[in-house]
């Protein structure tokens, strides 16, 4: 089967979707430039990938590949034996005659699955979550975990890049319409505090993956790159501030890069305290405390005086 003729189908997958590719390439979890040479044929879909594809479109693998005799296995159904079994004998269905429905986890099983192995991972660490951990999670089985995800280390990625592209539409969300470029920065500063115990999680995640990116290329070449996307965002309000008044003529890189510094150290102080922003007999390492500290920071070395 040509991989062009796959990549058609894919195609008509994302437009019965009514999304967006770069969308689409959230819900199946993978780089969007991925995606985007696959579709136009300079790299090939994994098995993985394709399965992932057929779970969030309702379609069948053997569809997307062109067979004209088999689907994809439904990798949660009883007697799944093999994660690598990849069709059985049953009618080929397109996106527009799609699998009876079924009972399905929100944005699809592999979202769940991303999910999951986010939360566990900052409930235990990476290295102490199991696949059958991840599987009992999502009230499947270990078949079904390899089926969308076949190694740890695609797992990995797949929650890496979930993470990321989660707090980018987080920090979107909540600046979305502000002006003022300091109200935007200490609503920034706002959203990287840990004062709740979701924000706590999400550090503890964080935290994790930092140790993965010193050992993991590729988690690392991912670390980097949201790292210069969140510091360009930074840098980006700080210019603006600049250009305002609000700020001081400084060097907007410099500033972002001393600043997102700043807040993984103490979020890394605040973590090693009690939940709940309670020192526990430290001063200064509570979520308040950090806080204070940034607003502190800011206040100090970028905020423009006022004229009297």
């Amino acid at each position: 089967m040509q991989q062009d003729d796959v990549a058609a189908r894919v195609r008509q997958v994302i437009d019965a979707a009514g999304v967006s590719a770069r969308e689409f390439a959230r819900r199946i979890v993978i780089d969007p430039s991925k995606l985007s040479r696959s579709l136009n044929g300079t790299r090939r879909f994994t098995a993985a990938e394709l399965a992932r594809i057929a779970d969030i479109g309702a379609v069948d693998v053997g569809w997307l590949l062109g067979s004209t005799a088999g689907a994809a296995a439904d990798p949660d159904a009883a007697g799944r034996t093999a994660a690598g079994a990849a069709v059985t004998a049953s009618p080929v269905r397109s996106p527009s005659a799609p699998r009876p429905p079924v009972p399905s986890p929100e944005g699809g099983r592999p979202l769940q699955i991303v999910r999951e192995t986010v939360r566990l991972i900052a409930e235990r660490g990476f290295h102490a979550v199991r696949v059958a951990d991840i599987a009992a999670a999502c009230h499947t089985s270990t078949a079904a975990i390899h089926y969308h995800f076949p190694g740890r280390d695609e797992l990995l990625e797949a929650a890496v890049r979930w993470c990321m592209d989660e707090d980018t539409r987080r920090r979107a969300d909540a600046t979305a319409g502000t002006r003022h470029a300091g109200d935007e920065l200490r609503l920034l500063i706002e959203l990287q505090t840990p004062h709740t115990e979701q924000q706590r999680r999400q550090w503890c995640v964080w935290l994790d993956l930092w140790a993965e990116a010193a050992r993991s290329t590729t988690v690392g070449r991912l670390h980097g790159e949201y790292y210069r996307q969140w510091r360009a965002t930074v840098a980006d309000v700080i210019r603006r501030g600049v250009e305002q008044g609000v700020f001081r003529p400084v060097d907007a890189e410099g500033a972002a890069l001393a600043l997102t510094a700043l807040i993984d150290g103490l979020a890394s102080q605040v973590l090693a305290t009690e939940p709940g922003g309670r020192d526990d007999g430290v001063p200064g390492t509570g979520a308040q405390a950090m806080h204070d500290a940034l607003t502190a920071h800011v206040d100090t070395c970028l905020t423009a005086p006022t004229a009297d």
